[in-house]
């Protein structure tokens, strides 16, 4: 049997498999253009070296596009986590960023190492339909600011030709994209859009703006370094919160990504493995002077848009940037925004969930207001994190107060003279108030049965409704049984022996009554 570590090398070069080579090199040439300036442009905002950005899109792309969770996705130098550092460069150096991307590749392996990467299936479809079309409106609006450029320090829109220029080159961009996917897949139109583009600019000389012109592209291989901090609790403090956060948002949006490809390409990732290769991807990241990253959402799709499917498109993706780092770098400087701008945002419109547009007229209200919630955050904070967070927490909330309003209670009184309160729905936090409003202690006979079958006690709240409740009885001298507990219940009840007293006859055991008439402990 193949080993885990050996299975990505054995889909690489297994000609048996049926892997379109062509198609994955074109994609992967097409998602390093469109990596390049958008890795670039976080490094120069988080105040990092620009080349930190290039080493981070080399590194994290190839560690996870080989021993990732999934072929097709695609892993650089991302904004998401990149933004969390921001802090910690300006207040103590660019050391520390990386001694917190080793942390926090560290936090992420071990998450990936105790399988905990299966709580992404907790997040619902509405906040994954906010997520995505939130994620969609920021990489349209990240766009438009190329459409900006920089007069007597600040930033202003272009006006006249250049603005005249920009968009046009946009819009022939778009417009290439969209004639030539209808009549061949040979080539990524994506691809094609940007070489016939950067030809026409070039040919013609047209002042626009270009890759140079965000920062220089060219240097050596990435230097090994090792983070100049003190090896001490105090730096441990300082760093710990950075690295938790980055972690934290890098294995979310990963592990969403993963989701999104999953449902594309209708086959199924190993959600684990990708956390285990994008934390060790970040470990290398903070030794070899890459500002650390995680799969990127708009790249992938890119990637899966080109036609790739399996990992090569990842490896070349990767080789290439590294390629144009050490070699490359005077022609690619020279390619226009405008051609990348396009394809992004053609990106963006495919990225939206246009479908929940059409059926928002059949989802429940509460789907509704969890969707825009999500959507509304990650465009307002630009944290898909936090984003998918509170959609998470608002849909448990939610959910938790329709379980609420679940619990029943069936009453009657048998020929002995007994009341009998069958109880229907769980008893957790939530629905303890409705519980406890079904009983009457003063009305009730001497002798009470409440009867489990058809409920579960599922926390603490639950066992302290039931000692209230028992003990409301007692005070007015009643008796008063537990039927059909299940097991995990009876044992939930006796654990809780030590923190809550529930009093049933005289005997200190929980007491349940199998058969009427009779208890057993």
């Amino acid at each position: 049997m193949k080993s885990d570590l050996q299975k990505p090398f054995i889909q690489l070069f297994d000609f048996s498999k049926k892997i379109n080579y062509k198609t994955e090199i074109l994609a992967g040439l097409t998602v390093a253009m469109t990596m390049m300036p958008e890795s670039l442009s976080f490094a120069i905002l988080a105040g990092f070296p620009p080349l930190t950005g290039l080493y981070a899109a080399f590194i994290m792309g190839l560690v996870t596009a080989v021993f990732g969770g999934r072929p097709g996705l695609i892993s650089g130098g991302a904004g998401a986590t990149v933004i969390v550092l921001i802090a910690l460069m300006r207040s103590h150096g660019l050391d520390y960023v990386f001694a917190a991307v080793v942390l926090a590749g560290f936090f992420q392996i071990s998450v990936g190492l105790f399988k905990l990467g299966k709580f992404v299936r907790l997040v619902p479809q509405p906040v994954m339909f906010g997520f995505v079309n939130g994620l969609a409106i920021i990489i349209f609006m990240a766009q438009l600011q190329q459409f900006k450029t920089v007069i007597n320090g600040e930033m202003v829109w272009l006006s006249g030709t250049p603005l005249y220029l920009m968009a046009g080159l946009v819009a022939l961009t778009i417009a290439i994209v969209l004639i030539l996917s209808k009549f061949t897949k040979a080539i990524p139109s994506s691809l094609a859009a940007i070489i016939v583009v950067f030809l026409i600019v070039l040919g013609f000389h047209i002042d626009t703006k270009t890759v140079g012109d965000i920062a220089s592209v060219s240097g050596g291989f990435p230097p090994f370094h090792i983070p100049q901090v003190p090896f001490t609790l105090e730096t441990l403090q300082i760093i710990l919160p950075y690295a938790l956060i980055m972690g934290a948002v890098g294995l979310t949006e990963g592990l969403l990504t993963l989701n999104l490809v999953d449902e594309i390409t209708e086959s199924k990732g190993d959600s684990n493995r990708e956390c285990i290769a994008q934390g060790s991807a970040n470990m290398l990241n903070g030794f070899f002077f890459g500002m650390g990253g995680c799969p990127m959402i708009a790249q992938t799709l890119v990637n899966l848009s080109a036609g790739a499917r399996a990992r090569l498109s990842g490896i070349v993706a990767a080789i290439t940037i590294l390629m144009i780092i050490l070699f490359g770098a005077p022609l690619i400087e020279k390619v226009p925004m405008a051609a990348l701008t396009g394809v992004m945002i053609m990106v963006a419109i495919g990225t939206f969930e246009w479908m929940s547009l059409k059926v928002i007229n059949k989802m429940p209200g509460k789907d509704i207001f969890v969707g825009v919630l999500v959507a509304g955050i990650t465009v307002w904070l630009h944290n898909l994190a936090l984003a998918v967070l509170i959609g998470v927490i608002v849909s448990a909330l939610i959910f938790a107060w329709e379980s609420a309003k679940r619990i029943r209670a069936k009453k009657y009184i048998d020929e002995d003279g007994a009341k009998h309160y069958e109880i229907y729905g769980p008893l957790f936090f939530g629905s303890t108030h409705n519980f406890l409003e079904k009983f009457e202690p003063a009305r009730d006979p001497e002798v009470v049965f409440i009867d489990f079958k058809d409920s579960r006690i599922e926390d603490m709240s639950g066992i302290d409704a039931i000692n209230k409740l028992t003990e409301r009885y007692r005070k007015i001298g009643k008796t008063i049984y537990l039927t059909h507990l299940s097991e995990d219940c009876r044992k939930l009840l006796k654990d809780a022996a030590a923190i809550i007293v529930v009093n049933i006859l005289e005997d200190p055991t929980y007491m349940v009554a199998t058969e009427k008439g009779g208890a057993v402990s």
